[in-house]
């Protein structure tokens, strides 16, 4: 029980070490960034017009009179109290915005993370259990031009030709225009997310695409789908018995890592569509110089990749037979160490 408590606090310790670092960096590039919050949210000409008591109060009010350390432990004294701060742009406290962005996003979010995994992983089956044939060639070029391709410039074609032209899509918000949100049906939510959905899993796919596709040809050359074929084994029942084995593990803990790049694509293919979502927030924090808001995004970030990597080693744990023999072995103690 010991060693078991002692692997458990270092576990924490480093997610706790690695949230405030993610933290501090954010605050430090907000700290050196030229942008001036009156000037960014004010602009010149009304910032002009105010007094100099005025332009007091909006320095105290934007804490730009308060040193930066002094700025961010005192910050950071409010989280260790669970108090994240007010979001200085939306006069709303922090954990207030962000849980109603994330309920905008995570929808979006979710859909692109299981289709880009699902589509990418199936394709590169197919492309590597017949390599060089016309679908290797066809697949593999689409995985090079979406690995290619800005996520910014396919979401502006999508929007261009589904959205513009033909029409079947929304071209932006989450929501129709001119309806409160409460009267929205979830049709039309999961309508409006479709393209910024799409756009991500499109960009998305490439890895896990390339990697099953390599995994799958290095299994298709072993001895042991020799040996299969030589059998009479053939289609279907060839990859489902030893192809898709193989491969599913390493495509797990792929997946499970690519929940970084769904979330910082959506950044700028929110900005596209103007989804009022996670990402776009993000940015509005950004340039509006809304710290204690910006540290929220980059606290509730940082804690969703780590989610994710853990969830993938528990998967690939729980997928792998061999795994959870040797994870068992490894963390039951010694008769000596139980006895202690």
């Amino acid at each position: 029980m010991r060693i078991h408590f002692v692997r458990l606090c270092k576990k924490i310790l480093r997610v706790l070490l690695l949230l405030l670092t993610g933290a501090a960096l954010a605050f430090f590039l907000t700290a050196v960034s030229p942008i001036d919050p009156l000037q960014a949210n004010l602009g010149q000409a009304a910032l002009g017009s105010l007094s100099p008591e005025q332009v007091r109060q909006l320095e105290a009010y934007w804490g730009v009179d308060t040193p930066p350390v002094e700025r961010f432990v005192s910050w950071l004294g409010g989280v260790l109290q669970g108090d994240l701060g007010l979001s200085l742009l939306y006069r709303q406290p922090v954990a207030t915005v962000i849980w109603y962005k994330l309920s905008q996003s995570l929808p979006v979010l979710v859909l692109a993370w299981l289709f880009s995994g699902g589509i990418g992983f199936i394709l590169g089956v197919a492309a590597g259990v017949r390599p060089g044939r016309f679908a290797d060639r066809i697949i593999r070029g689409y995985a090079l031009t979406m690995g290619a391709t800005p996520s910014f410039w396919l979401a502006l074609l999508l929007l261009m030709v589904f959205g513009v032209w033909l029409g079947w899509f929304p071209i932006a918000l989450a929501v129709p225009m001119g309806m409160e949100a409460d009267a929205v049906a979830w049709g039309d939510r999961l309508l409006h997310g479709v393209l910024p959905a799409l756009t991500l899993a499109m960009v998305g796919t490439p890895g896990i695409l390339l990697h099953t596709r390599d995994k799958t040809i290095q299994v298709m050359g072993s001895d042991p789908v020799r040996y299969a074929l030589a059998r009479g084994e053939s289609g279907w029942g060839l990859v489902r018995r030893h192809v898709l084995r193989q491969t599913l593990l390493p495509a797990l803990s792929l997946q499970g890592a690519s929940i970084s790049e769904i979330i910082g694509g959506s950044i700028l293919v929110e900005q596209v569509f103007s989804y009022p979502g996670l990402g776009q927030a993000a940015v509005t924090a950004a340039l509006g110089a809304d710290v204690p808001l910006l540290l929220g995004i980059t606290l509730l970030t940082t804690g969703l990749v780590f989610l994710g990597n853990l969830g993938a080693d528990l998967l690939y744990a729980w997928a792998d037979p061999r795994t959870r023999r040797a994870t068992r072995a490894h963390l039951k103690p010694s008769r000596k160490e139980a006895d202690g």
